[in-house]
């Protein structure tokens, strides 16, 4: 389970019982035009897939809430379903670990929507111990890009 770790102003905007859409199944796709952009999304604690338009913030998407995965998932149709073509833990909200593949995958598998076997773009999120600042950490360099400091190699932000 992820908490919300991004910025406080973004948590105080969220409407209370607005969340993103419920994707049950290929048919709940139909009418948020996909093709145009790649959508935000979380898991729901509920394990429920949510998406929302990729301008919306995946802490406006969960409604405020934790989540079991969040980041950024497009759409194609093939003969007449709608499957997943791109999808990536990138969330600087929540910091979702490369370990919540799983969330996602029985999401979508729940829906039928067929998925590739993992992320397209995976993230590696750390918070620096030194300065605090987000860093997301590039060809496993586990050093702070704002001080120098060395960052945790262990799961978790």
């Amino acid at each position: 389970m992820y908490v919300y770790a991004g910025p406080p102003e973004l948590l105080a905007q969220v409407r209370p019982g607005v969340m993103g859409a419920p994707i049950g199944s290929s048919a709940d796709i139909d009418g948020l035009t996909p093709d145009d952009e790649p959508f935000t999304y979380v898991v729901d604690l509920e394990g429920t897939l949510r998406i929302a338009p990729r301008r919306s913030e995946h802490v406006a998407c969960a409604g405020g809430r934790p989540v079991l995965a969040a980041g950024e998932i497009a759409f194609e149709r093939v003969h007449g379903e709608w499957c997943v073509t791109e999808i990536s833990n990138q969330s600087t909200g929540y910091c979702p670990d490369p370990a919540s593949w799983r969330e996602v995958a029985e999401a979508l598998d729940r829906a039928g929507i067929a998925r590739p076997d993992g992320f397209t773009a995976t993230f590696v999120f750390r918070h620096c111990p030194g300065c605090g600042e987000l860093n997301v950490v590039k060809d496993e360099d586990y050093v702070c890009v704002f001080c120098g400091c060395g960052l945790s190699g262990l799961s978790g932000p």
